[in-house]
């Protein structure tokens, strides 16, 4: 017999899941990945990525505390990840469109933050072992959990089948936040005169730091839309997916002594420049798929989950 909704229990829950879920995302995950590069010489990546999918489970199964997990729930999670890892081997060989990205996001928003975590790990994983394992895998698998989290965190599912227009007011306040944090990074790069190029780490670093103070403000209040999942798609596939893939490049990079490469701000302002159309096209790709099927996928999921009563 299922226990009564208790929504001051379930809202207690759901905050002691997203701390740990934070905990584990951005302190425990980095130090497994430190530690791998550190003290294993980046030899024994997929006994780290094994640790991250372990990691990423723990907040998943708090979900369904004092009760069994269901069978439909862990079919839920393979079947998004194995959709996740067969859209990305479509493209993966031709272009960076990849709609592997995109999936991610659309299981953070339908099945929550935990969830979405780890359906970016486990398809990563899976494509990596047709696309090559390496040093890169931890990374990338980090990269897609972190997409699927935050997409978890700040959409309103709320009204997800009333969405008829596009709500552009909405998404205009992470946008501006991120064209204000990049002009002060601006006003700091030229009154520190700062060597190199603002063009570089800084443009992606302050631009991370605007999205993010953007998507807080706007935490579970961002529509479920075509245009507001474009625009998302498109800024967290460029800044926070780029920004921390090439910081893995000049990391894995500076391992190789025929590189010339070193872990130093010049050498990332490098990787971050050479990095733009790669990451342009990758986000141009992952906001065209979230376009065009992103609010249809979301109501039918949606939909799955209230006929076959999902993580309730």
């Amino acid at each position: 017999m299922r226990a009564k909704y208790d929504p001051k229990r379930h809202e207690l829950a759901l905050r002691k899941r997203t701390i740990v879920s934070a905990l584990i995302i951005f302190i425990l995950i980095p130090v497994t990945i430190f530690i791998g590069i550190k003290y294993l010489e980046d030899q024994r990546y997929m006994l780290i990525g094994l640790l991250i999918l372990f990691y990423t489970m723990l907040p998943f199964f708090m979900i369904f505390e004092k009760r069994r997990v269901r069978t439909r729930e862990i079919v839920m999670v393979a079947v998004m990840s194995a959709l996740t890892a067969f859209g990305n081997l479509m493209c993966f060989m031709i272009t960076p469109f990849q709609p592997g990205t995109a999936m991610v996001i659309l299981s953070g928003i339908s099945f929550g933050p935990e969830a979405g975590f780890l359906v970016g790990a486990i398809a990563r994983f899976v494509v990596n072992f047709f696309a090559g394992h390496g040093p890169w895998t931890p990374w990338q698998m980090f990269c897609w959990g972190i997409l699927g989290f935050l997409s978890g965190l700040i959409f309103n599912k709320a009204n997800v089948d009333k969405v008829k227009s596009r709500s552009f007011q909405i998404i205009v306040g992470p946008v501006l936040s991120i064209i204000v944090s990049i002009l002060i990074g601006y006003v700091i790069y030229i009154y520190t005169k700062s060597a190199g190029t603002f063009f570089g780490w800084w443009l992606y670093a302050f631009g991370a730091i605007g999205l993010l103070i953007g998507l807080l403000i706007q935490r579970k209040r961002l529509p479920i839309d075509d245009l507001t999942l474009a625009i998302f798609g498109f800024l967290a596939t460029f800044i926070i997916y780029g920004g921390i893939m090439n910081i893995a490049a000049m990391v894995m990079a500076s391992a190789i002594p025929s590189s010339n490469i070193t872990i130093s701000l010049k050498s990332l302002a490098i990787l971050y420049i050479s990095g733009v159309p790669y990451d342009s096209v990758h986000g141009l790709g992952t906001a065209f798929f979230l376009f065009v099927f992103g609010e249809m996928m979301v109501k039918k999921m949606e939909r799955v989950k209230i006929k076959y009563r999902l993580y309730v």
